[in-house]
Formats: C-alpha cells, structure tokens, sequence
C-alpha cells in the first residue's frame, strides 16, 4: 500500500506528507499518483476502499483518454472489459443520425472507452498505492484542522485533517497543501466555497439497468453510444463490458419519480420509454425491466466558483458538476489533474503559501478553456434535448438532430466539442448559434409566413434563453478572456 507511517502529533512538526489527497476516486486517485510520480510525498484518505457501485462515470470520452494518457495512466483502462466507443448513433422518431469521433492522426488507441466505472476507479486506486511515494489508507475525515490543530474556520490556514479510523480511533495528519476530492456528495464542498457562490442545481435524476448480452449483437450500431431524444427526455444505451450494455433513463425533475418499489418505474418504462427507443432494443430492454433491478442516481450541476482557501483547494465533483448526459465529467477530472500538476510541478515544496496561492490561482485560470467548454455543452445539450411544450423548442430540437445528420463539418465539430477534442469556447458557441439558425432556416422554407417567422424569432429567443444563464454562471471572463490575461491580472 505504499509508504506508511505515523499521524503527525502535531502542525508545530516536521510534516510528513507534502499533500493530503481527501478522496480516492477518480480525481484523487489520478492526482496523488500525478504528484507521486513528480516525488511528492502523499497521504491518500479515502472512507472506503471497496470497489464503488455507480451507474455513472461509465464513460470516458476519447479527450479524457488522452489527458489519462498524459498522466501515463491509460493501462487503467485494460484488463476491465472497457468497450472502444467511437461516436454516437442519435435517434428521433423514425430517424438516425450517426456521427464519429474525428480521430485521424490520433493513433489507433485513442477512442473512448465504456466500463464499470468501480473497476475503473479500483485500478486508479491500484496505480496510485503502486506508487512508493503514496500512502493510501482508509480513513473517514471528518475535519480540516487549523495549524493549532483545532477545527479550521473560515479566515484561517488549513494545516490538515482530523480522520476517524474505526468506530472510535481519530488521528490528525498535517501537510501544507490539502486537496478535497470527495466527489458528488462532498462533506467539504460548502466550507470551502462562500455561500453567495454556490448554485447547485437537480435538472434530473438517471435511472438505469443492464441489458445482458453481447453488445455487438444488442446495439443497433456497435462501437457507438445511442442517445434516444425521447419524451419527456433523453435516453442512454451504451457497452460497459462486452457482455452488457446500460441503459439510462432520465427522469426530469419536473416528473413525478415513479417507484421501484410498487413496480411503478417498470410500469414507465415499459409504457413510456420502450416504445420510443429503436425496434432492435425493445425486447432486451423489457427483459432488462422484467429481471433485472433499478438503480438511480440524482443529477446536479454546479458551476465551478474558485476561492482562495490557504493550504487547500477543491478538485472533482467537490468543485464542479454539470450534468452527466455527454459523460464529460471525467474528461474534465483528468484535465483539470493535468493542469494542476503541471501548475504546482516548479515548486520545489508546498511551505510557501504565498507561492502556491499563486500557482492555484494559474490553475484556476488555465482550466477554463477545457472544463467551460464541456460543461456547457452538457447543460446546454440537455436543455435542447428535452421534451418542451414550447413548439419552437421543439424546432430548436428538431434542428439539432438535422444538423447532426447533415455530416460533414456540421456533425464533426460538435462530436469533436462532445469527445473533449475541441475544447474552444467559440467554437461551442458558434455552433450552437448555427443550429438555432439552421432551424430558422427550416422554418422559412418552403414560404416565410408570419406565424413561421414568429416561431423562428421564438426560437432564436429560447437559444438565448438556454446558453445565456448557462455561460454566466460559468463565467463570461473566465470562458471567453485568455488564461494568460487572466492568470497576469489575478482574475481567477
């Protein structure tokens, strides 16, 4: 399990770590072996060291693959029935759009990758404990301790972390540099981040189950995701082994949940969702219904908000979540544990706060690019492929599935934004505004009357309406104005 050693009796002493890393997942993982292997000393507490049970974080678009590559962890993804994805088969109504991942000239090896996400996260965690810098240990944290070694308060240096060992044990460790990554249900998130800056949002809840079979023989187009742009929502079918395939059912947060328990969340999909997904997966998916079980899980969104904390910082989905619908939430992860390590890597040590203040400050202001980018596709992806009562909503949807299937430069530049292999700004925002025009267009033809105009001015306005609030609580200077600029002018 790496180094070991005792719990620092006190912050007066010689600390024994460089860093502590809270949370062992993805981010964690991957971070406390990025700093070991620059010869950071690491300590690695994680609450529970067995394999995770999730239904999401199952796939890892082919720009995290190679971010996971950069920080020479891309064998994590073998010898775990990873599943290569190479695009996404889109269908709605009678239609099909098919469009690939642009991946020329990126190597044979460069694809996404669908698994269990445990499996995945175990071999993170094997990755990082094979590192001798790296003490992993199974410890439940329960505080950031102040350099007195009292419960840290806002205003104050956090020196370290008080953790509970068992029932009843507690030790204190202390490191200059603390990085939280316990993840969606973070116990830290709101001491670290000012009130005033936190919007966490519940736009859905996924629900999902396994289709058992050979996903070459299940889904109607192998090697590929499938998105279903159903009512009221989008549905997900994808490889997780090569004897499985998930499917992901959302629930808006304006619909009543059904129950798994009465048997009313069968009754709903049975009812409701199989109809609509393709003719070649309806029997797998009421066999699925019929003897498998549900699992769900609550989606949340929340805006990355940086804040200056001395001697710690947030990573993961502790400091930012969009919702899960394109499965850029690792891509983000390995990209923002690149640039961090590349951030800290000229600091001989993490005892100047001063110095690593600036340096978290950088950080902050070059992972904008990559991480604005996926997140508000995510967001604003979702909002477009809902459901609306809004006719020209429903156009705007329509518009986006047609622009898709035109090919060419039409579908490659989204599905590069959506595998995380074009992470410019302006490129999301124009294409996004190509489609909202393309539906105008669509709407224009074959005569201009005013009742389609009007809807094309609707429409025009309800693209606004979605991207505008999405790009301001991500931040309008920190997407669109250089990291240089802002790294120079401390705009973080």
């Amino acid at each position: 399990m790496g180094r070991g050693g005792e719990a620092t009796a006190s912050a007066g002493a010689a600390s024994e770590w460089d860093v502590i890393v809270v949370g062992a997942g993805v981010a964690g993982a991957s971070l406390a072996y990025a700093l070991g292997k620059e010869g950071r000393r690491v300590l690695l507490l994680e609450r529970d060291l067995s394999e995770p049970v999730r239904i999401v974080g199952e796939l890892l678009q082919p720009g995290g693959y190679l971010k996971l590559k950069e920080l020479g962890l891309a064998h994590c993804v073998d010898e775990i029935d990873a599943q290569k994805v190479y695009g996404y088969a889109m269908y709605k109504d009678d239609g099909e759009a098919l469009v690939g991942y642009p991946l020329e000239g990126k190597g044979d090896d460069v694809a996404g990758r669908s698994f269990h996400n445990g499996r995945f996260v175990m071999r993170l965690r094997e990755a990082a404990m094979a590192r001798p810098e790296v003490d992993c240990r199974q410890a439940t944290v329960k505080k950031l301790l102040a350099s007195s070694g009292e419960e840290w308060r806002e205003g104050e240096t956090v020196a370290g972390v008080r953790v509970a060992v068992g029932d009843e044990t507690t030790q204190d460790f202390f490191a200059p540099l603390t990085v939280v990554c316990d993840g969606y249900f973070s116990a830290f998130r709101k001491k670290l981040t000012p009130r005033s800056e936190r919007v966490l949002d519940h736009p859905s809840t996924f629900v999902g189950i396994i289709l058992d079979g050979d996903p070459n023989t299940l889904l109607p187009r192998p090697g590929h995701g499938h998105v279903v742009l159903g009512d009221p929502s989008p549905v997900l079918f994808y490889p997780i082994s090569s004897c499985e395939v998930r499917c992901l059912v959302d629930i808006p947060a304006h619909v009543d949940m059904p129950s798994v328990a009465s048997g009313a969340m069968a009754e709903y999909v049975l009812t409701k969702i199989v109809p609509q997904v393709p003719e070649k997966l309806r029997e797998p998916l009421r066999l699925a219904v019929k003897n498998g079980a549900f699992k769900s899980m609550r989606n949340k969104t929340m805006p990355a908000q940086p804040s200056r904390t001395p001697g710690a910082v947030l990573l993961g989905d502790a400091f930012n979540m969009r919702h899960p619908l394109t499965g850029g939430g690792m891509t983000v992860a390995f990209s923002d544990v690149c640039t961090m390590k590349g951030m800290l890597s000229p600091l001989p040590d993490f005892t100047d706060f001063a110095a690593v203040e600036k340096r978290v400050d950088a950080f902050y202001a070059h992972r904008t690019r990559p991480a604005l980018t996926i997140n508000t596709l995510a967001n604003a992806l979702y909002k477009v492929f809902c459901a609306s009562g809004d006719s020209s909503m429903e156009e705007m949807r329509k518009a986006c599935f047609e622009y898709l299937r035109l090919g060419g430069s039409m579908s490659a530049g989204p599905i590069a934004l959506l595998g995380g292999l074009e992470t410019n700004p302006l490129t999301l925002v124009s294409h996004f505004f190509s489609v909202a025009l393309f539906g105008v267009t669509r709407l224009m033809t074959p005569l201009p009357t005013p009742a389609r105009i009007l809807k094309g001015a609707n429409l025009l306005k309800g693209a606004v309406k979605i991207i505008s609030p999405i790009v301001w609580g991500e931040g309008l200077v920190r997407m669109f104005v250089p990291s240089q600029l802002r790294e120079k002018w401390g705009w973080i």
